[in-house]
Order: C-alpha cells, then sequence, then structure tokens
C-alpha cells in the first residue's frame, strides 16, 4: 500500500508558544504541538482525519501540490517547510473481498483471538498483515 505524502508549513515554537503546522493542500487542515516532533504526529493524524472525512462525505480529495508552489505563496512568508509521510486513507477504506485458504483449526484460533478483543477476521488478518509488513 503505497503511502501519501503532503508538502507542510511550519510556524517555529518556542517557549511561550507551540509549533504550528498547516497543510496548504487541504484546507482547513492545521495542527499544532508544543515539540515539533509532537507536532508532526499531529498534523499526520489531522490529515488521516481529513481525508478520512472527505470520503465519508462523498468528496473529491485534494492531491498534493509542488513544494516550489507552496513556498512562492506569500501567505507562507516565513515558514518552514517539511513533508508528513500518512497512510493512504483512500485506499484502506475500499475493500476487497478475497478467497483463500487456511488450516481449519488455524482459521478457529484467529476467530477465537479476534472475537476476543472485538474484532472480525478480516480486521484481524488486516492488521497482523498490516504489523507484519511494518516489521519487514
Amino acid at each position: 500500500m503505497k503511502n501519501l505524502i503532503f508538502p507542510i508549513a511550519i510556524e517555529a515554537g518556542d517557549k511561550q508558544h507551540a509549533f504550528g503546522v498547516v497543510v496548504p493542500d487541504i484546507p482547513g487542515c492545521f495542527a499544532a504541538g508544543d515539540t515539533l516532533e509532537e507536532a508532526y504526529e499531529n498534523v499526520k493524524a489531522a490529515i488521516e482525519s481529513h481525508l478520512d472525512t472527505l470520503l465519508d462525505e462523498g468528496m473529491p480529495l485534494p492531491q498534493a501540490g509542488k513544494l516550489d508552489e507552496h513556498r512562492r505563496n506569500p501567505d507562507y512568508a516565513g515558514f518552514v517547510w517539511g513533508f508528513v509521510v500518512t497512510r493512504n486513507i483512500p485506499a484502506l477504506k475500499k475493500s476487497v473481498r478475497i478467497n483463500i485458504s487456511l488450516p481449519e483449526v488455524l482459521i478457529q484460533d484467529i476467530d477465537s483471538y479476534a472475537q476476543t478483543r472485538g474484532m472480525s477476521r478480516s480486521a484481524f488478518l488486516a492488521l497482523a498483515a498490516e504489523r507484519e509488513m511494518v516489521a519487514a
């Protein structure tokens, strides 16, 4: 699954002010954090939340623009630029039915494990696959 990359404009923080982050390609998408790391994590969550909401509302999804175009925008004069990598929310929302074969005892174990955690078999298998691929 290909991740999404969005340019972000960062307004520097200090001891009295949080770091502010704006996502120029997603109107109304911004975040803040007491540290730069916290601001990055918060803006990543904000981007994913915005994309999820746009999908749920049937609205068009924004495309990431070119960094050079954003840097020329006077609204962002004095900002520092960076990029945020997010999960591909549109790809995660689209389910595809597949047919797989597993040993019966393994399916029973998967179902039991998933049920005790309030998950479906599909949700468990997707989570296990994602974790395995991240670890690889």
